[in-house]
């Protein structure tokens, strides 16, 4: 578990990060090996994706037919404390929908993420289960509970407040104005995934009054980085592309097993021996927590 020294620095050395001239890449990570492989890349912080998670526990994500099919809060957290103790630098969470309607559940999730050590998170606006937003007003409400948790508890956490506007058919005006609400309610950022072109990506960019967050590999948007980070944009993050990457080369490679019966798939496999020093370079015992 991380000392309340070190998560503090690391979620103010995260706050940063969205202030400064050019925008970062935040990857996301879904468990305690790929937040150790995508830090040891050299990435400065990593989010979560809770699509990974849930799909690396065979459970849906977003578009959950029955709840009995989602990953509920308690085996989030569980696997989010995996990941923060995995990783020697700031995580920030996918949160989703806060875990519970009310104002006052989310901010009980965010006591929880507090908690757990995490340097931010995102709460996003849709209904779990459901094609529709919450009502602006209570979506609102919701983002000013989360910002009141963590100012209570006198901690920096990055809230990332997340309006599915443009997911759900909405237009570029609509997220505009509930993204200025959410950063009057005490929001951070602002993420807005699903905007299909550069030129839409640009007008969120100047319209919103705070760091924008944008999504790649998710539908049509543009997969450019460095053009969206030209656009304005803070924070570039890839959501579940990485985690449904890793599930199609799985795939992949069964076919090819049962199929040919060849492991082709294996030339380009990490060594054990370099999978070993790895994870232990990073859970060295003597290692600052």
């Amino acid at each position: 578990m991380r000392s309340r020294s070190l998560a503090e620095d690391q979620a103010r050395q995260f706050l940063r990060l969205h202030h400064q001239a050019r925008g970062f890449v935040l990857p996301n990570a879904w468990d305690a090996a790929s937040a150790i492989i995508l830090a040891d890349a050299g990435f400065a912080a990593l989010a979560t994706t809770s699509a990974g998670i849930a799909f690396s526990l065979g459970l849906q994500d977003y578009h959950v037919e029955d709840p009995a099919l989602g990953v509920g809060r308690d085996r989030m957290f569980r696997r989010l404390a995996e990941i923060v103790e995995a990783s020697p630098v700031p995580v920030s969470a996918d949160l989703e929908a806060g875990f519970g309607d009310a104002p006052e559940m989310v901010a009980t999730t965010i006591d929880r993420a507090i908690d757990t050590g995490l340097a931010g998170g995102n709460i996003e606006d849709k209904v779990p289960g459901e094609d529709r937003l919450y009502d602006e007003e209570l979506a609102v409400e919701r983002i000013a509970a989360a910002a009141a948790a963590a100012r209570g508890r006198g901690r920096t956490f990055v809230l990332n407040a997340r309006t599915d506007v443009l997911l759900l058919g909405g237009d570029i005006g609509a997220a505009v104005r509930r993204a200025n609400r959410f950063l009057q309610a005490g929001a951070d950022c602002i993420f807005v995934p699903g905007a299909a072109d550069l030129a839409s990506i640009r007008r969120l960019a100047d319209e919103i009054d705070g760091p924008l967050n944008v999504v790649v590999g998710l539908g049509p948007v543009p997969s450019d980085i460095p053009a969206i980070l030209d656009a304005g944009v803070s924070r570039v993050t890839v959501g579940g592309t990485i985690a449904r990457s890793v599930m199609g080369f799985i795939r992949d490679c069964a076919r090819m097993l049962r199929e040919q019966s060849s492991i082709g798939f294996a030339a380009d496999q990490i060594s054990g021996a370099d999978l070993n020093a790895l994870f232990a370079r990073h859970r060295h015992p003597t290692a600052v927590r």
